[in-house]
Parts: C-alpha cells; structure tokens; sequence
C-alpha cells in the first residue's frame, strides 16, 4: 500500500514538474517574438527606431511594475494560483492581438504587450522557486538548469514562428511608401498588422488551455514560505544602502539594456547595413544569435569550474566592447557577425551578476535582494528606447555604442566586484 501511495506521489510530481518547466519554453517564445514585432511593426506603421523600440518599453515596463504584485500573489494564493493566472493574463494579452490588428492602430498593440509582460511576471516569479520544489532538495540546482534550458529553444521557436508567420516577405522601401496615396498606406498597414493575428490567436488560445489543464492537476503541496516580519525589519534599508549590492543592481540594468538593445535592433541592423536584404533573410541572424547564446550558456558554466566567475564576466564584458565596437566601425556583414558572436559571451551575464548580487546574504536579504535585481530588467525599457533615440540621430550602426558602453559598465562592475572579493 505504501508502495503504491510512494508510485503516485511520484507521478503526480512527475507531471506537475513538466507542466512547470514548459512554461519556460512559454515566456521564450513571447519575449523573442518581441524581437520579430520591432521590425515588422516599423513597416507596417512606418515608425522610426525609437517609436519601434517602444515594443520592449511597454513589455520591459509590465515586468518591472507587476513584478512586486506578483509576488504578494504568489503568497496569498500560492505557487499554482500564481502560474495559473499568469497563464491566463499571457493569454488574454495574446488575445488582444486580434483587436489591436483590426483596428491598425500601434498603441493597442502596445497595450496587448503590456499585459502579456504582467502574465510573464507571475510566471517567472512563482516557476523559478517552484522548480526548486519539485523533487529532492539535493537535486534542486540541477532541475532548475534543466527547466532554464528550455528557454532558449522558445526564443529560437519565437524568432521561427515570426520569420515564417508574420514577415509577408513582400517589403516597401521608403521611396515606394512615399508615393502611395494615404488610402493605399492604410491598406498597406492593416494587412501588414493582420499578420500578426493568426500567430498570436493560437499561441492565446494554447497558452489558456494551458492555464486550464495546470488548473486541474494536482501539484505537490509546495507553498511559498510565510514572511517573518521581524527577520525582514531593516533589510530593505541594509541592502539599499549597500554599494556592493546596489552596483550589482546597476549591472544587471545595464545588462538587460545591452541584451535587448542588440537583439531588438539586429534585424534593422542587418536591413541597413547589407542592403536589399529582407526581414525574412535577415531574422537568419537573430536565431543564429539564440542559438550562439544557448550554447554560450553551457560553455559557461564549464569555464566556471575554472575560471573565477568574476574574471570569466570581465573577459566576457571586454570582448563584447571589442565587438560592438567592430559593429559601429565596420557596418555591414562583418558588423553582423559581430553582433551575432555577441551574443555567445551575453550568455553568462545575467544569471554570474545575479549570484554576486546575493552572494554571502542571509535568507531574508536574498529574497528582498533577488526581488530588487528581477526589477532591474527595466533596462530592457529605458535602453532599448534610448538605443532607438540614437539611430534615428546617428543611424543604427553608430547606435551600437549604447550596448557597448552598457558591457564598458559591466566590465567595471566585474573588475571592482573581484577586487571586493579578493580583499574580503
């Protein structure tokens, strides 16, 4: 009987542990088709760089305000109520998509991000710790590796999705749009929006059964620990006033920035600079660019059994400068492959900043801590805008400064962090 009980225990962990690691394949594919809408929607509406950019503001901007709420959710109603209502917000702001076409108007696609980025707040702040859940404590860091590495392949799939399901392959240039009538342009921008429809409805309509089938398994009794109020008294104070901590913070917005500002422009990059190149043809980089960064991931974490993760960020961070730096000075497709190796040294980035964030704080400091670092993904909001800013002023190649005086800061950050390090 024992036997039997242990089997379905088993099982039950089993299944709620798959469903939860799926939903990191989920938010892959809705951040990196974000990616794909840039460009699209820069033709479709005739926008310049910084009103496109404003794609990643409006997501970047839902993280970073629902991130806090979120997680007071996660502790009222638990793990699984969390996941299941950031499925559904996912998938109304998908949804939305289908409005947001028909009316061609940008602002509505823009609302519809914005609350798809409130959906992926929920999830990325309940799925992480839940993992850790979800099985043996000491097999804890591999289960969550095993689920951050099906995130990149929803980054790939959302980049794959767009190049075959939104570019129509058929592109204006901006003499040809300057001689249509203003009824041919509106027809021009609505059927360019429509093209958003279809992928977006399914994605809406799968990620809503998606919430519904997590509804009715039964997970594993996990739930967020309860707030000790004495234990947290003062740690705000403590980390906020904390240099270490706070330059850590800044690194990781800088970062955010650096990585959404490459991968949001790259396609606008590759039009630019290598001339008579479709979206389509150009969106080839942006997957080879996930796939440099997946692998990246993995070489990373090898090189850290032998190389101080301080030192291992610095070297990555200097050959990103040098890299950025050959994308300004050599547009074209030398700049482009630049831009794509980038993306193997991002790889490791986030998550090293992160751990010296944290590093040596007791429990209730990493949690406020963790919580402060997730916010700084505004960089994402504020970089990829102020990218946009430049390369309608300077044009896109000499945009790419903005990413790479962001990696000059991270490589500051490393250098002062080791050095902290070494000292103590």
């Amino acid at each position: 009987m024992g036997s039997a009980s242990a089997v379905r225990k088993a099982a039950t962990g089993g299944l709620a542990l798959a469903l939860v690691v799926s939903l990191f394949f989920m938010w892959g594919v809705a951040n990196n088709l974000n990616d794909v809408l840039v460009a699209h929607f820069k033709a479709a509406f005739t926008l310049s760089d910084l009103q496109a950019g404003l794609v990643q503001s409006a997501f970047y901007l839902g993280y970073f305000l629902v991130a806090v709420p979120a997680g007071l959710f996660m502790r009222r109603f638990g793990y699984k109520g969390a996941i299941v209502f950031g499925l559904l917000l996912y998938g109304i702001g998908a949804l939305l998509f289908w409005p947001a076409a028909a009316s061609a108007n940008y602002n509505n696609f823009l609302l519809a991000l914005f609350v798809i980025a409130a959906g992926l707040a929920f999830l990325e702040t309940s799925a992480n710790p839940l993992v850790t859940l979800l099985g043996p404590a000491e097999s804890a860091t591999a289960r969550l590796n095993l689920a951050q590495a099906f995130n990149p392949l929803g980054s790939i799939s959302g980049v794959l999705i767009g190049q075959f399901f939104i570019f129509s392959g058929t592109e204006h240039t901006p003499a040809q749009l300057a001689t249509m009538s203003a009824a041919e342009h509106h027809a021009y921008a609505v059927s360019e929006a429509a093209a958003v429809q279809w992928p977006y409805l399914i994605i809406g309509l799968v990620v809503i059964g998606w919430a519904a089938l997590i509804a009715v398994t039964r997970f594993p009794n996990a739930r967020p620990p309860a707030i000790d109020d004495d234990a947290h008294a003062g740690v705000p104070v403590r980390l906020l006033g904390d240099g270490r901590f706070m330059a850590a913070v800044a690194a990781q917005f800088f970062y955010v920035g650096a990585q959404v500002s490459v991968w949001s422009y790259l396609i606008r990059y590759v039009q630019a600079t290598m001339p008579g190149t479709t979206a389509r043809l150009a969106a080839n980089f942006l997957t080879a660019s996930l796939v440099c960064f997946m692998v990246g991931r993995f070489a990373g974490a090898a090189l850290m059994k032998y190389v101080r993760p301080a030192r291992l960020l610095a070297a990555f961070a200097l050959i990103n400068i040098a890299l950025t730096g050959i994308a300004v000075c050599l547009p074209g497709a030398v700049g482009v492959y630049a831009l794509v190796a980038c993306s193997f040294f991002m790889s490791v980035m986030y998550p090293t900043i992160f751990a010296m964030g944290v590093e040596g704080r007791n429990d209730n400091e990493r949690k406020f801590g963790a919580s402060v670092l997730v916010m700084a993904i505004i960089g994402g909001a504020v970089l990829t805008a102020a990218m946009g800013a430049a390369s309608d002023l300077a044009g896109i190649a000499h945009a790419m400064l903005v990413p790479g005086i962001c990696f000059v800061l991270i490589l500051l950050f490393a250098i002062r962090h080791g050095r902290q390090v070494d000292r103590a």
